[in-house]
């Protein structure tokens, strides 16, 4: 095709969940487009029933969803999938609809579904990825780590970011378990840069830094710029709860050594997540000891939009 495929018009469809909206960005990014985010509620009966009520309108959506239709649309949450139908329909197979996470419907109704190797659906639009497509890339961890120099760069190396969920409906970290964990992250030589997630109570955030004490740290209360990537830019090894498939995918797209520490509880999904990455020596369960040891970076919003423009016929 002769046209440019970063002059492609494209839209972003999502509940309004950063990390859902961060899976979409990383393949819009990775395509090269600039996408127009869209961020939808659903009105009822919708609302309860998406995505298998099916027989969708313009006044579905709030906001409405209206033409001109754009050539790709990059989708992801339960919400949206109904958006992904409508629009797939009325712009009679113009947009070039991605489904983003396993939609729990027939892939049928979209032209490109992604879903993340522990997830079931499969199909001939159906692409498999490591984890799930993110925003991780050799650029924007360069742009952290000099952004973030001023507080990391004086930090004892090595440099440990440690990456820490909270309760879900899959796993528990009581507070007891929170301060055993500092404590056995105070035995370790270097520094310590951490982040918590909005799952992560103030009382297990407490307990957490009363077994780390004096060990060096920098713990980021909240306030001012997001050192997430500059963490992840800075750091020699990079430590994850087992709770979030994001933290962990997106600590594995660094080609660092990635310790997954565990927690109480799980499920068939993440203990398959789990294994799988284990299984590929991607990730290591945390011992209370560092190595290092080499893989094959996850990249899987390249592997998504490349799939994207080989099917458009690029």
């Amino acid at each position: 095709m002769s046209v440019n495929p970063k002059s492609l018009q494209c839209w972003i469809v999502t509940e309004g969940m950063i990390g859902t909206e961060n899976q979409c960005l990383g393949v819009a990014e990775a395509l090269g487009v600039d996408p127009v985010v869209k961020r939808i509620k659903l009105k009822q009966p919708w609302k309860t029933f998406s995505p298998y009520l099916g027989c969708e309108a313009g006044w579905t959506f709030s906001p409405e969803q209206a033409p001109p239709w754009p050539d790709i649309l990059i989708a992801s949450g339960r919400k949206s999938i109904a958006a992904s139908r409508y629009i797939k329909r009325k712009s009679r197979g113009t947009t070039f609809t991605v489904q983003i996470q396993d939609p729990r419907i027939s892939p049928k109704y979209f032209d490109l579904v992604a879903v993340p190797e522990h997830d079931p659906t499969r199909g001939d639009n159906v692409i498999v990825t490591r984890a799930a497509p993110n925003r991780v890339t050799d650029l924007a961890l360069a742009r952290a780590k000099n952004d973030f120099a001023p507080i990391f760069a004086m930090m004892p190396s090595p440099h440990i970011a440690v990456m820490i969920g909270g309760n879900s409906k899959a796993h528990t970290m009581n507070e007891h378990g929170m301060e055993k964990l500092g404590a056995q992250l105070a035995n370790l030589q270097g520094s310590l840069m951490i982040t918590a997630s909005r799952r992560t109570t103030e009382r297990q955030k407490q307990a957490f830094l009363k077994g780390l004490g004096n060990h060096p740290h920098y713990f980021w209360d909240g306030a001012g710029n997001n050192p997430y990537f500059g963490m992840l830019a800075w750091a020699d090894y990079i430590l994850v709860t087992a709770d979030s498939v994001s933290m962990l995918g997106d600590a594995a797209t660094t080609g660092k050594p990635v310790y997954m520490i565990p927690m109480e509880g799980g499920s068939a999904r993440f203990d398959k997540f789990h294994q799988n990455l284990l299984r590929d020596a991607v990730i290591r369960p945390f011992e209370g000891r560092l190595e290092h040891w080499n893989y094959a970076p996850l990249r899987d919003s390249d592997m998504v939009a490349g799939e994207i423009l080989r099917r458009l016929g690029y």
